[in-house]
């Protein structure tokens, strides 16, 4: 048991320590470019769910650098925003609505894409469905609906991609934005870190099976970004936002550029021999573990939830 003296040296060389920490550097303002520009000049890429968020952050800095910018997405309003973010850098751009879950869709879009700006060079699967629900909770289509989009959404459009490159023999670069829940499981994500869980998988698979073919498939794993476009539910996590830097052994968060600077290399010809890898870029956020574990909360209680409910009343 500690002593007084004890307690109060423990203290004070916690203060000293807090005192020589500074985290990592801040990066670059928005608008420094990570690669020469005109890296990207005469090169098409599709990004998908590219007009919220960080699918934006990454079309915009593919755009930046030359690319010519095809954003998917199923609303228009979010099309339009993806549009005036690619716009304000310059190059040349097109919004296209598509659901990932219907192969047809992405069928008509790539052809579309083709059409107007030709074949891509690049597909960044971005377009992801979420929130959180404990387990016990999650209705059967809650559970269609995300790993739908998240999995089967993915694969489709990398199969569109690659049967068009391996046609055409041309070489091509896809990038899927994957999460670090993939590795260590997601309590209160159980749809989503399943379906991540598959899409590392299918990264490192179809970077083996398409090599020969020019193809590169890497993941991209983004820690916490804090963004104005997150989704309600994704907020509705408690504290969500509270002391987000402190949480990272970097002591700061993410910016959304940071993504898109990562995705621009990967694809580019300085990344050509990295293929099946997955990068993430959280600061080492999801690799920290502490000496002493805290106590264990369960999901329904780090989310405010009361008691199972086997028959919970209908929503009217």
């Amino acid at each position: 048991m500690r002593t007084g003296a004890a307690i109060a040296k423990f203290e004070k060389e916690k203060l000293r320590n807090k005192e020589n920490i500074m985290g990592l550097p801040a990066p670059p303002a928005v608008g420094a470019n990570a690669l020469p520009l005109g890296t990207y000049d005469g090169k098409i890429v599709i990004v998908t769910g590219g007009g919220t968020g960080l699918g934006k952050a990454i079309a915009v800095e593919f755009a930046r650098i030359g690319a010519s910018v095809a954003i998917l997405s199923r609303g228009e309003e979010h099309r339009a925003a993806g549009l005036a973010a690619v716009e304000a850098v310059g190059g040349k751009h097109i919004a296209l609505p598509c659901d990932i879950r219907d192969p047809d869709a992405i069928e008509a879009a790539f052809d579309a894409i083709t059409g107007q700006l030709g074949l891509a060079d690049v597909l960044v699967n971005n377009a992801a469905g979420n929130f959180p629900v404990p387990a016990e909770d999650m209705s059967p289509n809650a559970w269609r609906t995300v790993t739908d989009i998240v999995l089967n959404g993915t694969f489709f459009c990398s199969r569109a991609f690659g049967r068009r490159h391996i046609e055409a023999a041309t070489p091509g670069s896809i990038i899927n934005i994957g999460a670090a829940y993939a590795w260590t499981g997601g309590p209160g994500f159980a749809h989503s870190s399943a379906a991540k869980a598959g899409v590392k998988n299918m990264t490192e698979t179809l970077a083996v099976e398409w090599g020969p073919y020019g193809i590169q498939v890497n993941g991209l794993v983004p820690g916490l970004f804090p963004h104005d476009d997150e989704t309600a539910n994704i907020r509705s996590v408690p504290d969500r936002r509270k002391s987000e830097a402190m949480r990272c052994p970097a002591h700061r968060v993410g910016q959304p550029h940071e993504l898109g600077w990562a995705a621009t290399f990967l694809a580019s010809p300085f990344g050509s021999f990295i293929s099946g890898h997955t990068m993430v870029v959280d600061g080492a956020n999801w690799q920290r573990r502490a000496m002493l574990m805290p106590e264990f909360e369960p999901i329904r209680d780090q989310m405010g939830k009361g008691p199972f409910d086997p028959n919970p009343k209908k929503k009217k």
